[in-house]
């Protein structure tokens, strides 16, 4: 299996670095440790992509679930991301207008704390 997973608290947010591919192989280790941080309380959750070489459509459906599974519980998922080809599964799928994708973890970070709302939330 090609892929890392480390996680670092950034006072209440919670930022999962995820490096490698995510695909139909990794992605249920993927759902495995964004729910133990969800069900954790940590719900203001960071996925940082950037290090993301591939992704596919089980991996996407994984990211998908636990922004629904965040937002049902009062908190929010932003990614990171810059890899021309993972950013574009978002954008063929429409899904860039779901997810709060930022070009910088820091950027990530600052809107979470800035209270800026998610793509269709109407803020």
């Amino acid at each position: 299996m090609d892929l890392s997973i480390t996680r670092a608290d950034h006072g209440n947010q919670t930022v999962v670095h995820l490096g490698g591919e995510i695909d139909v192989y990794t992605a249920p280790l993927v759902r495995e440790k964004l729910d133990e941080q969800i069900q954790g309380g940590r719900t203001q959750l960071v996925v940082d992509l950037t290090d993301v070489t591939f992704l596919d459509s089980t991996g996407l459906g994984v990211l998908v679930g636990r922004l629904k599974l965040t937002r049902t519980r009062g908190g929010a998922m932003r990614l990171v991301g810059t890899d021309d080809r993972v950013l574009k599964v978002f954008s063929i799928t429409g899904l860039d207008k779901v997810f709060e994708i930022h070009p910088t973890l820091d950027a990530a970070l600052a809107a979470s704390e800035a209270g800026v709302g998610a793509p269709g939330e109407g803020s």
